[in-house]
Protein backbone atom coordinates (compact mmCIF):
# COMPACT_ATOMS: atom_id res chain seq x y z
CA UNK A 1 0.00 0.00 0.00
CA UNK A 2 2.70 2.29 0.63
CA UNK A 3 4.13 2.02 -2.88
CA UNK A 4 0.56 2.90 -4.26
CA UNK A 5 0.49 6.18 -2.14
CA UNK A 6 3.77 6.58 -3.10
CA UNK A 7 3.99 10.70 -4.93
CA UNK A 8 5.34 10.34 -8.86
CA UNK A 9 5.67 13.95 -10.42
CA UNK A 10 3.34 15.24 -7.26
CA UNK A 11 0.42 12.45 -7.65
CA UNK A 12 0.07 9.30 -6.01
CA UNK A 13 0.79 5.87 -8.04
CA UNK A 14 -2.73 4.43 -7.65
CA UNK A 15 -3.80 7.99 -9.61
CA UNK A 16 -1.47 7.67 -12.55
CA UNK A 17 -2.00 3.41 -12.69
CA UNK A 18 -5.77 4.45 -13.15
CA UNK A 19 -5.33 6.45 -15.69
CA UNK A 20 -2.96 4.30 -17.62
CA UNK A 21 -5.43 0.83 -16.91
CA UNK A 22 -8.09 2.97 -18.79
CA UNK A 23 -6.28 4.15 -21.41
CA UNK A 24 -4.83 0.74 -21.92
CA UNK A 25 -8.43 -0.51 -21.85
CA UNK A 26 -9.64 1.83 -24.59
CA UNK A 27 -6.73 0.84 -26.64
CA UNK A 28 -7.48 -3.24 -26.29
CA UNK A 29 -10.93 -2.13 -27.01
CA UNK A 30 -10.33 -0.63 -30.08
CA UNK A 31 -7.75 -2.16 -31.68
CA UNK A 32 -8.79 -6.04 -29.93
CA UNK A 33 -12.29 -5.70 -30.40
CA UNK A 34 -13.36 -3.08 -32.47
CA UNK A 35 -11.07 -3.01 -35.71
CA UNK A 36 -8.99 -6.09 -35.23
CA UNK A 37 -8.52 -7.23 -38.60
CA UNK A 38 -6.95 -4.04 -39.37
CA UNK A 39 -9.05 -3.04 -42.46
CA UNK A 40 -12.24 -1.67 -41.13
CA UNK A 41 -13.31 1.48 -42.74
CA UNK A 42 -15.22 3.62 -40.42
CA UNK A 43 -18.07 5.27 -41.56
CA UNK A 44 -19.31 8.72 -40.45
CA UNK A 45 -21.94 6.89 -38.31
CA UNK A 46 -19.45 4.66 -36.55
CA UNK A 47 -17.10 7.54 -36.32
CA UNK A 48 -19.15 9.90 -34.56
CA UNK A 49 -20.24 7.31 -32.02
CA UNK A 50 -16.80 6.35 -31.19
CA UNK A 51 -16.05 10.41 -31.13
CA UNK A 52 -19.09 10.94 -28.59
CA UNK A 53 -17.32 8.00 -26.52
CA UNK A 54 -14.45 9.40 -26.27
CA UNK A 55 -15.51 12.94 -25.64
CA UNK A 56 -17.87 11.47 -22.62
CA UNK A 57 -15.28 9.47 -21.06
CA UNK A 58 -12.65 12.58 -21.37
CA UNK A 59 -15.46 14.22 -19.66
CA UNK A 60 -16.55 11.80 -16.77
CA UNK A 61 -12.10 11.51 -15.96
CA UNK A 62 -13.12 15.38 -14.67
CA UNK A 63 -14.96 13.79 -11.81
CA UNK A 64 -11.42 11.66 -10.96
CA UNK A 65 -10.15 14.62 -10.84
CA UNK A 66 -12.13 16.47 -8.56
CA UNK A 67 -12.72 13.26 -6.48
CA UNK A 68 -8.52 12.87 -5.86
CA UNK A 69 -8.06 16.44 -6.18
CA UNK A 70 -10.26 19.43 -5.67
CA UNK A 71 -12.51 21.89 -8.21
CA UNK A 72 -9.99 24.30 -9.08
CA UNK A 73 -7.58 21.51 -10.57
CA UNK A 74 -11.15 20.05 -12.24
CA UNK A 75 -11.63 23.40 -13.64
CA UNK A 76 -8.17 23.22 -15.34
CA UNK A 77 -8.63 19.83 -16.25
CA UNK A 78 -11.93 20.91 -18.17
CA UNK A 79 -9.88 23.94 -19.65
CA UNK A 80 -6.92 21.40 -21.21
CA UNK A 81 -9.34 19.03 -22.25
CA UNK A 82 -11.46 21.43 -24.46
CA UNK A 83 -8.19 23.34 -25.64
CA UNK A 84 -6.09 20.14 -26.60
CA UNK A 85 -8.89 19.00 -28.46
CA UNK A 86 -9.46 21.98 -30.18
CA UNK A 87 -6.18 22.35 -31.28
CA UNK A 88 -6.38 18.90 -32.60
CA UNK A 89 -8.69 20.37 -35.33
CA UNK A 90 -5.23 21.47 -36.96
CA UNK A 91 -3.72 18.24 -36.67
CA UNK A 92 -6.23 16.70 -38.68
CA UNK A 93 -5.90 19.33 -41.28
CA UNK A 94 -2.65 17.63 -41.87
CA UNK A 95 -3.28 14.42 -41.75
CA UNK A 96 -5.34 14.72 -44.39
CA UNK A 97 -3.04 15.96 -46.49
CA UNK A 98 -0.77 13.25 -45.80
CA UNK A 99 -3.26 10.93 -45.99
CA UNK A 100 -4.72 12.34 -49.74
CA UNK A 101 -0.82 12.71 -50.84
CA UNK A 102 -0.29 8.96 -50.02
CA UNK A 103 -3.42 8.05 -51.61
CA UNK A 104 -4.19 5.73 -48.16
CA UNK A 105 -7.19 3.93 -48.21
CA UNK A 106 -10.23 4.87 -45.60
CA UNK A 107 -9.87 1.06 -44.75
CA UNK A 108 -6.02 1.12 -43.87
CA UNK A 109 -6.29 4.96 -42.67
CA UNK A 110 -7.49 3.47 -39.06
CA UNK A 111 -4.14 1.47 -38.81
CA UNK A 112 -2.37 4.25 -38.96
CA UNK A 113 -3.73 6.37 -36.71
CA UNK A 114 -4.07 3.63 -34.07
CA UNK A 115 -0.56 3.07 -34.22
CA UNK A 116 0.08 6.95 -34.42
CA UNK A 117 -1.64 7.33 -31.36
CA UNK A 118 1.14 4.83 -29.35
CA UNK A 119 3.72 6.87 -30.46
CA UNK A 120 1.81 10.25 -29.72
CA UNK A 121 1.15 9.12 -25.71
CA UNK A 122 4.95 8.42 -25.38
CA UNK A 123 6.58 11.40 -27.10
CA UNK A 124 3.85 13.61 -25.01
CA UNK A 125 4.75 11.89 -22.25
CA UNK A 126 8.48 12.48 -22.48
CA UNK A 127 7.60 16.16 -23.60
CA UNK A 128 5.32 16.78 -20.61
CA UNK A 129 7.90 15.00 -18.05
CA UNK A 130 10.67 17.42 -19.54
CA UNK A 131 8.42 20.35 -19.01
CA UNK A 132 7.11 19.48 -15.56
CA UNK A 133 10.94 19.59 -14.73
CA UNK A 134 12.15 22.74 -16.29
CA UNK A 135 8.90 24.54 -14.71
CA UNK A 136 9.14 22.83 -11.01
CA UNK A 137 13.48 24.24 -11.01
CA UNK A 138 12.86 27.64 -13.78
CA UNK A 139 9.59 28.92 -12.61
CA UNK A 140 10.04 32.11 -15.24
CA UNK A 141 9.98 29.53 -17.90
CA UNK A 142 6.25 30.13 -18.14
CA UNK A 143 6.71 33.25 -18.95
CA UNK A 144 8.18 32.18 -21.99
CA UNK A 145 5.65 29.63 -22.77
CA UNK A 146 3.08 32.44 -22.03
CA UNK A 147 5.13 35.29 -24.51
CA UNK A 148 5.64 32.07 -27.24
CA UNK A 149 1.57 31.42 -27.23
CA UNK A 150 0.61 35.22 -27.79
CA UNK A 151 3.29 35.49 -30.68
CA UNK A 152 1.88 32.46 -32.41
CA UNK A 153 -1.68 33.28 -31.85
CA UNK A 154 -1.01 37.05 -33.28
CA UNK A 155 0.69 34.94 -35.82
CA UNK A 156 -1.88 32.72 -36.58
CA UNK A 157 -4.43 35.63 -36.83
CA UNK A 158 -2.77 37.68 -39.56
CA UNK A 159 -0.70 34.85 -41.41
CA UNK A 160 -2.11 33.65 -44.23
CA UNK A 161 -1.70 29.76 -44.64
CA UNK A 162 -0.39 28.42 -47.64
CA UNK A 163 -0.93 25.18 -49.42
CA UNK A 164 2.19 23.02 -48.30
CA UNK A 165 3.16 20.21 -51.14
CA UNK A 166 4.31 17.02 -49.56
CA UNK A 167 6.70 16.69 -52.52
CA UNK A 168 8.98 18.73 -51.48
CA UNK A 169 8.95 18.04 -47.45
CA UNK A 170 12.57 17.22 -46.47
CA UNK A 171 12.21 14.77 -43.82
CA UNK A 172 10.47 12.24 -46.71
CA UNK A 173 13.13 12.84 -48.95
CA UNK A 174 15.58 12.00 -46.08
CA UNK A 175 13.71 8.67 -45.51
CA UNK A 176 13.46 7.78 -49.04
CA UNK A 177 16.97 8.08 -49.81
CA UNK A 178 17.81 6.07 -46.37
CA UNK A 179 15.33 3.49 -46.47
CA UNK A 180 14.23 0.80 -49.49
CA UNK A 181 10.74 1.97 -49.88
CA UNK A 182 7.85 0.26 -52.44
CA UNK A 183 5.98 2.14 -55.30
CA UNK A 184 3.20 1.25 -54.06
CA UNK A 185 0.99 -0.14 -50.68
CA UNK A 186 1.06 -3.34 -49.71
CA UNK A 187 -1.89 -3.86 -47.82
CA UNK A 188 -1.78 -3.08 -44.44
CA UNK A 189 1.56 -3.74 -44.01
CA UNK A 190 4.25 -1.32 -42.59
CA UNK A 191 7.17 -2.79 -43.75
CA UNK A 192 7.51 -6.06 -46.62
CA UNK A 193 10.19 -8.20 -47.38
CA UNK A 194 10.58 -8.63 -51.55
CA UNK A 195 13.23 -9.39 -54.01
CA UNK A 196 15.78 -6.20 -54.78
CA UNK A 197 15.22 -5.74 -58.26
CA UNK A 198 19.10 -5.60 -58.73
CA UNK A 199 20.80 -8.51 -56.89
CA UNK A 200 17.32 -10.30 -56.90
CA UNK A 201 17.92 -11.12 -52.67
CA UNK A 202 15.13 -10.61 -50.21
CA UNK A 203 15.23 -6.98 -48.94
CA UNK A 204 13.57 -5.61 -46.28
CA UNK A 205 11.25 -2.94 -47.82
CA UNK A 206 9.29 -0.34 -45.98
CA UNK A 207 6.07 0.73 -47.56
CA UNK A 208 3.83 4.61 -47.95
CA UNK A 209 1.95 3.21 -45.13
CA UNK A 210 4.78 3.62 -42.95
CA UNK A 211 6.27 6.56 -44.54
CA UNK A 212 2.32 8.45 -43.71
CA UNK A 213 2.93 7.23 -40.15
CA UNK A 214 6.13 8.34 -39.80
CA UNK A 215 5.26 12.30 -41.09
CA UNK A 216 1.97 12.28 -38.67
CA UNK A 217 3.78 11.73 -35.96
CA UNK A 218 6.41 14.44 -36.61
CA UNK A 219 3.12 16.48 -37.34
CA UNK A 220 1.78 15.79 -34.00
CA UNK A 221 5.61 16.89 -32.51
CA UNK A 222 5.47 20.18 -34.48
CA UNK A 223 1.57 20.64 -33.02
CA UNK A 224 2.77 20.16 -29.31
CA UNK A 225 5.49 22.45 -29.44
CA UNK A 226 1.93 24.95 -28.86
CA UNK A 227 0.01 22.58 -27.46
CA UNK A 228 2.21 21.39 -24.54
CA UNK A 229 3.14 25.14 -23.02
CA UNK A 230 -0.26 26.19 -23.84
CA UNK A 231 -1.79 23.39 -21.28
CA UNK A 232 1.32 24.54 -18.71
CA UNK A 233 0.39 28.06 -18.70
CA UNK A 234 -3.35 26.42 -17.73
CA UNK A 235 -1.70 24.25 -15.07
CA UNK A 236 1.82 22.82 -13.80
CA UNK A 237 0.07 20.09 -12.25
CA UNK A 238 1.95 17.53 -14.63
CA UNK A 239 -1.53 14.87 -14.12
CA UNK A 240 -3.77 17.16 -15.40
CA UNK A 241 -1.57 18.31 -18.05
CA UNK A 242 -0.81 14.77 -19.03
CA UNK A 243 -4.17 13.22 -18.83
CA UNK A 244 -6.30 16.09 -20.08
CA UNK A 245 -3.83 15.98 -22.97
CA UNK A 246 -4.13 11.79 -23.81
CA UNK A 247 -8.07 11.77 -23.21
CA UNK A 248 -7.87 14.86 -26.10
CA UNK A 249 -5.41 13.03 -28.30
CA UNK A 250 -7.06 9.62 -27.70
CA UNK A 251 -10.13 10.34 -29.25
CA UNK A 252 -7.95 11.64 -32.38
CA UNK A 253 -8.80 8.76 -35.04
CA UNK A 254 -12.42 8.89 -34.40
CA UNK A 255 -12.76 12.46 -34.41
CA UNK A 256 -11.02 12.90 -38.08
CA UNK A 257 -12.75 9.99 -39.65
CA UNK A 258 -16.29 12.30 -38.43
CA UNK A 259 -14.59 15.74 -39.35
CA UNK A 260 -12.93 14.76 -42.82
CA UNK A 261 -15.61 15.14 -45.41
CA UNK A 262 -16.77 18.31 -43.95
CA UNK A 263 -13.41 20.18 -42.74
CA UNK A 264 -14.28 22.93 -45.37
CA UNK A 265 -17.21 24.05 -42.56
CA UNK A 266 -14.62 25.26 -40.05
CA UNK A 267 -11.98 27.34 -42.41
CA UNK A 268 -12.94 30.30 -40.19
CA UNK A 269 -11.94 28.99 -36.52
CA UNK A 270 -8.55 29.72 -36.63
CA UNK A 271 -9.29 33.06 -35.86
CA UNK A 272 -11.06 31.69 -32.47
CA UNK A 273 -8.16 29.21 -31.95
CA UNK A 274 -5.90 32.31 -32.22
CA UNK A 275 -7.63 34.29 -30.17
CA UNK A 276 -7.51 31.25 -27.29
CA UNK A 277 -3.95 31.13 -27.76
CA UNK A 278 -3.82 34.84 -26.84
CA UNK A 279 -5.91 34.85 -24.16
CA UNK A 280 -4.93 31.52 -22.93
CA UNK A 281 -0.27 33.13 -22.92
CA UNK A 282 -2.10 36.55 -21.46
CA UNK A 283 -3.71 35.00 -18.36
CA UNK A 284 0.32 34.71 -16.93
CA UNK A 285 0.86 38.37 -17.07
CA UNK A 286 -3.04 39.45 -15.97
CA UNK A 287 -2.71 37.60 -12.68
CA UNK A 288 0.67 39.02 -12.19
CA UNK A 289 -0.94 42.77 -12.88
CA UNK A 290 -4.03 41.49 -10.59
CA UNK A 291 -1.56 40.23 -7.92
CA UNK A 292 -3.77 37.28 -7.84
CA UNK A 293 -1.58 34.08 -7.22
CA UNK A 294 -2.89 32.46 -10.75
CA UNK A 295 -5.73 33.28 -12.96
CA UNK A 296 -9.22 32.07 -11.68
CA UNK A 297 -9.93 28.39 -13.26
CA UNK A 298 -13.60 29.05 -13.34
CA UNK A 299 -12.84 31.88 -15.20
CA UNK A 300 -10.34 30.32 -17.70
CA UNK A 301 -13.37 27.60 -18.22
CA UNK A 302 -15.86 29.66 -18.83
CA UNK A 303 -13.77 32.07 -21.11
CA UNK A 304 -12.62 29.15 -23.33
CA UNK A 305 -15.68 27.88 -23.87
CA UNK A 306 -17.20 31.53 -25.18
CA UNK A 307 -14.14 32.30 -27.25
CA UNK A 308 -14.77 28.50 -28.92
CA UNK A 309 -18.36 28.46 -28.98
CA UNK A 310 -18.39 31.86 -30.81
CA UNK A 311 -15.87 30.51 -33.13
CA UNK A 312 -17.61 27.37 -34.28
CA UNK A 313 -20.87 29.41 -34.83
CA UNK A 314 -19.10 32.14 -36.78
CA UNK A 315 -17.28 29.24 -38.71
CA UNK A 316 -20.27 27.38 -39.67
CA UNK A 317 -22.32 30.83 -40.65
CA UNK A 318 -19.56 32.32 -42.71
CA UNK A 319 -18.75 28.46 -44.51
CA UNK A 320 -22.64 28.29 -45.66
CA UNK A 321 -22.90 31.88 -46.27
CA UNK A 322 -19.81 31.44 -48.40
CA UNK A 323 -21.74 28.61 -50.37
CA UNK A 324 -24.09 30.55 -50.72
CA UNK A 325 -22.88 33.29 -52.68
CA UNK A 326 -20.40 31.09 -54.61
CA UNK A 327 -23.55 29.08 -55.89
CA UNK A 328 -24.37 30.01 -59.56
CA UNK A 329 -28.19 31.84 -59.91
CA UNK A 330 -30.41 29.80 -61.56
Amino acid sequence: MDLLTTLFLGTPLWMWGTFIAIVIGLLVLDLGVLHKDGETEIGVSESLKLSSMYVTLGLAFSGFVWWTKDWDSTANYLTAFVVEKTLAMDNIFVIALIFSFFAIPRAYQHRVLFWGILGVIVLRGIMIGLGATLVAQYGWILYIFAAFLIFTGIKMMFVSEENHSLEDNRLLRFLKRRMNVTESLRGNAFFVNEPHPTTGKLTRYATPLFLALILIEVADLVFAVDSVPAVFTITTDPFVVYTSNIFAILGLRALYFALAAILHRFAYLKYALSLLLVFIGSKVFIADLMGWAKFPPSWSLGITFAILGAGVVFSLWKTARDTRLARPAQ
